[in-house]
């Protein structure tokens, strides 16, 4: 017994020692250029607007350390094991490398804590982060997109970095009446129907006078700095990019939108929009960057030019044509010879331009996302979708990354896809796409593929004809080969990164992006 013990004791010490021996290692602080040598990397846990360049103080250090990754510690609640084991996959970082953290002590424990659980073991503090400005690296525009603690400090008169210029307006944007701005919004804002910009039957832009009027009406010259925000981002991304090229120069967005505002946990208030007083003089002629927007013939002047990118984006199976993505918009399909940009899982989300809360990933991420499809900044660049929601969002993320040549393809899908003459891409394909074959196709021809959806049937209880009720074994398997009719329609989907999604193979899909604004059907057997 005696010997047991003494073997006991001596494992134990041993067992002390190699822990003392990695927490000491754990805590060793390395500076940059030791933890290059060792081909680590470092990660920023600060919130991504920091990382992007906004000063955490007045007159604070700008920007991130080179090469540095942004995994904010205020995500962390909002991501579970897996989609922290894909950010981890996504930026290739190994368990056993070292990786060097920098942040405030308490950002730095929690996701120095959450990277454990991951099974990293050489987790380091980087000692001199932000300690040398002039390596640091930021987005060439951070400031066109705005934090809410900085917005609530403009409001409230402190002075800010990259304070406007001169006059300056909060808008919160979303389509329809403003049922969620009555409950809720942020203090002295004004409130824009995106119907003032877009107009059926494309939804398309309006009118330059029509434009010109819903500026005046709104009290906007084309020096007003307008602050936009919305419940979904790119609402208010679709009213920025159109007051764009209408001639306001300091159109900024609030990133994340209403949501951050929300977490933040800053004042709101309830109640109608104020009464703002009438601007009649816009100041320059409308528009004033005509560049910014292009029409069906100048975007097809784009296709095929290895200067230049046609860009969709739309989710993936928008792209190979499995789904519309839209309930009034019929034909499915791509503009033949454009180039995948990414976008979300469907036509209502983003989550590939976007982090956990819902703020603009990376420029470095978004780069390389496009930098795989042949998208460089150096190119002249011009963004769609199915109506220019999505497109716009996009192009103010690449405005503020400091991509100069980019522009907004207004008609998107929608309006290509109804001209029965211009060409249409189907089926999977990669960036290069004279090593894939590609169906391409006609709208008459694929017009043809489409079945006409069958009328509703459904009518009011008191006009229904009754029917005897089936018996019981009959109706359990006529809800069991719908039940097996219904999975197959839903298709599995690999896209060329190697991500796994589902889309609906139907031809009718419901959608919250205007004009529709239904809830999506989450029929698939598989969500």
């Amino acid at each position: 017994m005696k010997r047991v013990s003494q073997m006991t004791a001596l494992a134990m010490a041993l067992g002390l020692a190699c822990a003392s021996s990695w927490a000491a290692e754990l805590a060793k602080p390395l500076t940059l250029d030791q933890l290059q040598q060792q081909n680590g990397k470092a990660i920023d846990t600060r919130p991504s607007a920091f990382y992007n360049g906004w000063p955490q103080t007045l007159n604070g250090p700008s920007g991130h350390e080179p090469a540095a990754l942004n995994l904010s510690a205020s995500w962390l609640d909002k991501m579970s094991t897996e989609q922290l084991n894909e950010w981890i996959k996504q930026h290739n970082l190994k368990a056993d490398a070292p990786v060097a953290l920098y942040g405030n002590d308490k950002d730095v424990d929690a996701v120095k804590t959450r990277l454990q659980k991951a099974g990293f073991t050489h987790i380091s503090i980087l000692s001199d982060a932000l300690s040398e400005p002039s390596r640091l690296q930021k987005l060439p525009h951070f400031e066109q997109l705005v934090y809410p603690q900085w917005l609530h400090d403009l409001q409230q008169g402190k002075e800010v970095t990259a304070k406007p210029a001169g006059d300056w307006k909060v808008i919160e944007a979303a389509w329809g009446a403003p049922k969620f701005y009555l409950i809720s919004h942020i203090p002295g804002a004004d409130y824009i129907d995106t119907n003032e910009v877009e107009s059926e039957p494309l939804w398309n832009k309006v009118s330059d006078e029509q434009l010109k009027a819903m500026l005046a009406k709104h009290g906007i010259r084309h020096d007003t700095t307008v602050i936009l925000y919305g419940r979904d981002v790119y609402a208010a991304a679709r009213v920025a990019q159109i007051m764009l090229y209408a001639g306001v120069k300091d159109v900024r967005l609030l990133d994340g939108g209403w949501q951050t505002w929300s977490d933040a946990g800053l004042p709101v208030e309830r109640g109608t929009p104020p009464k703002v007083k009438a601007e009649p003089d816009f100041g320059v002629k409308i528009p004033a960057q005509p560049q910014l927007m292009l029409d069906m013939e100048q975007a097809r002047g784009l296709l095929h030019r290895q200067d230049a990118s046609l860009v969709s984006i739309r989710s993936w199976p928008e792209f190979i044509g499995t789904t519309s993505g839209y309930s009034y918009i019929k034909p499915k399909g791509e503009i033949a010879g454009a180039r995948w940009g990414h976008a979300g899982s469907d036509s209502t989300h983003m989550e590939d331009f976007h982090n956990p809360d819902g703020t603009m990933r990376s420029a470095d991420d978004i780069t390389a996302m496009w930098k795989a499809w042949n998208i460089k900044p150096d190119q002249q660049v011009s963004f769609y979708c199915g109506t220019g929601w999505r497109a716009s969002e996009t192009f103010m993320y690449a405005r503020a990354m400091g991509w100069n040549n980019v522009s907004v393809y207004d008609g998107g899908w929608y309006e290509w896809s109804s001209d029965p003459k211009n060409p249409v891409a189907t089926g999977e394909r990669g960036p290069d796409s004279s090593k894939i074959t590609l169906q391409l196709l006609t709208l008459e021809r694929l017009q043809r593929q489409i079945p006409t959806p069958h009328p509703r049937k459904g009518r009011h209880p008191a006009q229904r004809t009754k029917y005897p009720r089936k018996p019981r074994k009959t109706a359990r398997k006529e809800a069991t080969q719908n039940k097996q009719q219904k999975s197959s329609r839903c298709l599995r989907l690999t896209r060329p990164d190697n991500k796994t999604i589902y889309a609906h193979n139907r031809d009718y899909q419901s959608d919250v992006s205007p004009p529709a604004q239904q809830k999506r059907e989450n029929c698939c057997p598989c969500r």
